[in-house]
């Protein structure tokens, strides 16, 4: 038996490990059209890069890879290549599962590592919108929006949209509730929602200033005992019926509203007795107004209610319980801290943007305007029960600035102090000495009360036409606080009345440069303009002012006269119709608008507005003297006669007005009348030559005797009038002899020839006679 021997080399221990099976090859994978289709998912899409099998890491080629690692291993360990993976039958089970395979897979399946194979993945299920709870959860959430819009329409100012949206809101309230019902579910009906659509409802009524319609939703809300803490409504309602005017019934539901509301909310019931005082205010019932007030005083004091204690008592007045309240005034606390919290520093830059910004804060405004709120009640009151609390003003006012230097409000002392002063002015007997020693004291104060002091003594002086002082005080204004828009706005006018009108420019400029909104100084700018003919800037500065200031007749009326100086009547008479839409009893505007109609050949609309601008001022010559010969060129004489007669009462030194009313007369067929109206004018100016003539052609045209007397009188005035003349032509011509005479003197004085002038005492006395007639 031969043996046979196995000859094996060395190498062959290794065997396979360079085998290279094309299959495995990872690279190629994204080539592979049935791996490719193999991780597709059941729609047809790649899966998403994050997807990680189990057992491989996550990466875009993770399961390439750790696959073909795994067959590496096996064929390394000098396993033979099986069938299973390459004709698609099932992998031999072994100890460790690997991705996509479980142990249950029969043999011969495919590899299937998302289950493609076994059909889509099911579907979530959609909700059922059918059902009566989905459509109850849909109502509902449709009401609530509804709610929403309604009050963000509240708070854009569209009150209509805001009223209808809460409208559609009841009526879809409503519905939901006929849902629940008819589901059997009305156990479950949200009275929280209810009650948000009846208020809301409410208070869009409110709004809209449809109070009965108000008043009957907060009714279903109040008697509805469901509704816990309804009570309080009665407020809201108590409200309405305030507005209403209707204060009893206000009273009765403050009074109401209030005892539903526990002691626990202190302020919200010291703000129904503030409004129960208020109320009783409006109907005079003083007594029980102060009885709320002093309860709140004592109670929980503030600003507001210790004002209105002082007009109570103002109005009983009660001298000695004023000066208590204004003591208890300006010793209510206000809970702000004046002190300095957080101090800048000069090296760090960003903690001092943040303090900035943290002085500006909201909150630093609110604190801001409550002080100023009390500083304006404290210097009201002041005012008010100065002149009533002592027998004089100027006691009264002492003891009210004495009571508030020794407050927390000592920066008003000053303040007060230049008010008496200001008051003086008003007050009818004008104690304006008092007035100016009480500024002058205020000369050596810090700079702001000198500025304020300084200003309203120039503005005094101004008043006075005293310009030299007004000058003076306005420098001092100025040197104490330069930005101080009215101290510029004075210097302004001083200079303005010097005629200086650019350097008055400057100082206006300089006034809106310090405060944009200083309206004195851009009027006063635009005037200046006016003067010096830059008329475009004139009406630039106007413009601006108007629309700040757009019911200002002055304002409109400059800018109408400023387009008639640019030859614009059209413009001039738009402006002036706006000036007469807010002040239509202004006679010089409807004159002006006549003159303008007048201009542009208009005379029915001109005759319009003269005789309004006539109704309203009947004094005006010029007007007068436009109707009357208005009425003249229509034939309308005796109408005419009326106007003349006015103007002859306005002006009886005027002949030209008389001898008009005896024209009209004349030119009315009304000879008689004429010829006694003629006469009386003789009598009053007997040297009157058109009065003469009109004497002698009407005494000729009635055959009168007189007309010789008229005739011989009118040829002896035309003789006297002629002398006149010819007086006033020899004058005027020796006036200019004796100048070319003197003249030539003064040459032959200086070529060294004396030649002497000699004038007569008669020529003289003319020249004399010739220089005063004139006069």
């Amino acid at each position: 038996m031969e043996h046979v021997h196995l000859a094996v080399e060395e190498d062959d221990l290794y065997s396979g490990y360079n085998d290279y099976n094309p299959t495995f090859d990872s690279e190629e994978l994204e080539n592979d059209v049935g791996f490719q289709q193999a991780v597709r998912t059941s729609h047809g899409r790649r899966p998403p890069m994050t997807a990680k099998f189990p057992g491989t890491p996550i990466g875009p080629r993770s399961l390439a890879s750790s696959f073909g690692a795994r067959l590496h291993m096996a064929s390394s360990m000098g396993r033979p290549m099986t069938g299973a993976v390459q004709d698609g039958s099932a992998r031999p089970m072994t100890a460790v599962k690997a991705a996509g395979y479980t142990s249950s897979l029969s043999r011969g399946s495919a590899f299937d590592p998302l289950g493609q194979s076994r059909g889509p993945a099911p579907a979530l299920e959609a909700k059922n919108e059918d059902t009566p709870e989905e459509k109850i959860k849909i109502l509902e959430k449709k009401v609530n929006d509804l709610i929403e819009e309604s009050c963000m329409a509240q708070s854009m100012g569209a009150l209509q949209v805001a009223l209808e949206k809460a409208k559609e809101a009841g009526r879809k309230e409503r519905a939901l509730v006929r849902q629940r019902e008819q589901s059997g579910s009305a156990d479950h009906i949200n009275l929280d929602l209810t009650y948000s659509v009846l208020l809301n409802l409410a208070n869009q009524y409110t709004n809209n200033e449809m109070y009965p319609e108000a008043l009957n939703s907060y009714q279903i809300i109040v008697k509805n005992k469901m509704f816990s803490n309804a009570g309080r409504l009665k407020v809201n309602m108590a409200n309405i019926y305030f507005k209403q005017k209707n204060y009893p019934k206000a009273i009765k539901f403050y009074r109401m509203a209030l005892d539903q509301i526990t002691n626990a909310h202190k302020e919200m019931r010291i703000k129904i007795m503030q409004n129960i005082g208020v109320v009783f205010i409006c109907m005079g019932q003083y007594t029980d107004a102060i009885t709320s007030f002093e309860h709140i005083m004592s109670e929980s004091p503030n600003i507001k209610t210790g004002f209105n204690l002082i007009l109570c008592y103002y109005a009983i007045g009660d001298r000695e319980r004023m000066k208590k309240a204004f003591q208890k005034l300006i010793s209510v606390p206000l809970g702000i801290d004046d002190e300095d919290k957080y101090i800048p520093s000069n090296e760090d830059t960003s903690s001092n943007m943040v303090i900035e910004a943290i002085k500006n804060d909201k909150l630093h405004q609110m604190e801001r305007d409550l002080k100023t709120l009390a500083e304006k009640y404290i210097m009201t009151a002041a005012k008010l029960i100065a002149p009533a609390i002592e027998t004089l003003f100027a006691t009264g006012f002492d003891w009210c600035v004495d009571m508030v230097k020794s407050s927390q409000y000592v920066e008003l002392a000053n303040d007060l102090e230049i008010n008496k002063a200001i008051t003086y002015l008003r007050q009818k007997d004008f104690k304006q000495v008092e007035a100016v020693e009480t500024l002058k004291a205020f000369e050596k104060k810090d700079s702001r009360v000198k500025s304020a002091a300084a200003t309203n003594l120039s503005f005094l002086y101004f008043l006075e036409k005293d310009y030299d002082q007004a000058d003076r005080y306005a420098d001092l204004a100025m040197n104490a606080d330069r930005y101080n828009p009215a101290a510029l706005i004075n210097k302004g006018n001083t200079v303005f009345v010097k005629q200086d009108y650019e350097k008055a420019a400057e100082f206006y400029k300089e006034a809106l440069r310090n405060d944009s909104s200083c309206t004195e100084g851009l009027y006063n700018l635009g005037l200046t303009y006016q003067r010096l003919n830059r008329l475009e800037e004139a009406l630039d500065c106007f413009l601006k002012l108007h629309a700040i200031l757009r019911n200002s007749s002055q304002v409109m009326y400059q800018l109408a006269s400023l387009y008639e100086l640019l030859e614009n009547p059209e413009q001039a008479i738009e402006w002036l119709m706006q000036v007469i839409s807010v002040t239509p009893t202004d006679a010089q505007a409807l004159a002006k608008l006549g003159e303008l109609h007048d201009g542009e050949g208009d005379k029915s609309q001109a005759f319009q507005y003269y005789y309004e601008s006539f109704r309203y001022f009947p004094s005006n010559i010029h007007v007068i003297e436009w109707l009357g010969a208005y009425y003249i060129e229509t034939q309308f004489c005796e109408k005419a006669i009326q106007y003349f007669e006015r103007a002859t009462l306005i002006q009886p030194t005027q002949v030209k007005w008389q001898l008009m009313v005896a024209s009209c007369y004349r030119r009315s067929g009304n000879s008689q009348k004429a010829l006694e109206t003629y006469k009386e004018i003789h009598r009053k100016f007997p040297e009157n030559v058109e009065c003469l003539r009109f004497l002698v052609r009407l005494c000729t045209d009635m055959q009168l005797k007189e007309a010789q007397d008229y005739a011989t009188k009118l040829k002896k005035v035309e003789k006297m009038k002629e002398i006149r003349e010819q007086r006033i032509k020899s004058g005027r011509e020796g006036s200019a002899r004796s100048r070319r005479e003197g003249r030539e003197s003064s040459a032959g004085s200086a070529a060294g020839i004396s030649t002497p002038v000699l004038i007569s005492p008669k020529k003289s006395s003319v020249m004399g006679i010739c220089f005063q007639t004139p006069h």
